[in-house]
């Protein structure tokens, strides 16, 4: 008889390999494979298995696991660069996961030249004292939207937290109802509100909102009317808004600055080519929002920034915001930004800067573009990781391209 107090302990778990043997034998099955990788790898694995046996541990279930392949797969994924370049064939330009708008190969060049030295970031070359880190982008900024002022940080929710911050710390900011929105990541307005510090006041129902709704709504502690654009839906049917302009007259009549919060906007006029007339950042700025603000990689199609425009008096507080320098943006946006807008007053934009040119490009032009990737496709099938359609035709190849995302395997793909 067996003394149960010294019988083995029939638990599997005391079975799993160790990280250090599993990542060995992975290292010697596949030697290319990083040793990080593989040790991260066989790490993870290991912890998953055991969580599987937390509270019902099988003895079949360690002998049934494939150890290696599982580790193989996993290191392989570790050890891939991220990001890398994607064919997008999803028929969305602005796509958020992948990346958003794409740099032109000035922008790029910009940053190249940038990363690669040293720079004068922040100095001022003529007098060799500490200079401003935006440098030329306000008068730039304000020289295409015609605002007073301008400001960049490193996104649009970070523009939108710094304004909100700087001018109502504190108090009441007056919204719509049908303007608190949720973006893409579960960005929501009235969560971005709260980390700012600011009350919120909604105003309004989800499909109609009065001018009379704002006005009873205004009180000693209201700081700001702010307005924000639905981006990626839209109201139809028995809906009512107020527009900026009215919104404007409402905080000039109570001595209350209007703030518009667009998402995405452009700093070329598009509107004689079919895009809504909001979308123009100048022409919400000549409108007389005290501040306006927008991506940076969306309709502009430069680097990833938050753009603000606006009054002297609301921009200088954003700027003299202790925020503002966790806000701010790095040398190779600075550079890229630069040089988007330069192409911009230089009338380069259609010609030059990718998202532009896609927006515009005809429905024939696109047709061609897209004829031309299947047929790349179909020649050099080999060199893309095309499992499910390794042996389709062309057709079936070109289906492919259009609902999936493809890693580019040539230079010029």
């Amino acid at each position: 008889m067996v003394d149960s107090q010294s019988a083995v302990n029939p638990d599997p778990r005391r079975g799993l390999p160790s990280v250090r043997n599993l990542s060995a034998s992975v290292t010697a099955a596949r030697p290319e494979l990083p040793a990080w990788a593989a040790t991260e790898a066989a790490r993870q694995v290991i912890a998953q298995v055991r969580e599987q046996l937390e509270g019902h541990p099988s003895p079949q279930d360690t002998a049934l696991v494939d150890w290696q392949a599982r580790v193989i797969a996993l290191a392989e994924q570790l050890s891939h660069r991220h990001p890398i370049r994607v064919i997008n064939a999803t028929g969305v330009i602005l796509h958020t996961n992948l990346g958003r708008s794409p740099l032109a190969d000035g922008a790029a060049e910009a940053i190249r030249d940038v990363a690669a030295g040293y720079s004068n970031l922040e100095l001022d070359l003529a007098t060799g004292r500490r200079g401003n880190r935006l440098g030329a982008l306000e008068p730039k900024l304000c020289e295409l939207s015609g605002a007073e002022a301008a400001y960049a940080c490193n996104n649009n929710a970070a523009a939108v937290l710094l304004a909100l911050d700087s001018l109502a710390l504190g108090r009441e900011v007056v919204v719509s109802r049908g303007e608190l929105v949720e973006i893409g990541g579960s960005f929501r307005v009235p969560e971005i509100m709260a980390r700012a510090g600011v009350r919120l006041v909604e105003v309004g129902t989800t499909n109609r909102t009065h001018l009379r709704d704002y006005e009873q709504a205004i009180g000693p502690d209201t700081a700001l009317l702010l307005k924000v654009h639905q981006s990626n839906f839209s109201q139809q049917g028995f809906v009512t808004e107020v527009g900026l302009d009215e919104l404007v007259r409402i905080g000039r009549d109570a001595g209350i600055p209007v703030m518009e919060d667009l998402g995405s906007a452009s700093l070329l006029d598009l509107t004689k080519r079919g895009f809504p007339a909001e979308v123009y950042a100048p022409s919400r700025v000549a409108l007389g929002a005290d501040v306006v603000c927008f991506s940076g990689d969306k309709l502009l199609g430069g680097p990833q920034a938050g753009i603000l425009l606006g009054t002297h008096a609301a921009i200088e507080r954003m700027r003299s915001n202790p925020l503002a320098r966790a806000l701010r943006l790095d040398k190779l946006s600075l550079a890229a930004l630069d040089w988007t807008l330069t192409a911009y007053l230089e009338g380069r934009a259609e010609s030059e800067i990718p998202v532009v040119g896609q927006l515009l490009a005809s429905p024939e032009a696109l047709e061609q573009r897209a004829h031309c990737l299947a047929n790349r496709l179909a020649e050099d099938a080999i060199l893309f990781d095309l499992r499910t359609v390794r042996d389709a035709d062309v057709d079936g190849l070109e289906a492919a391209v259009v609902g999936a995302f493809l890693p580019v395997a040539v230079a010029d793909a």
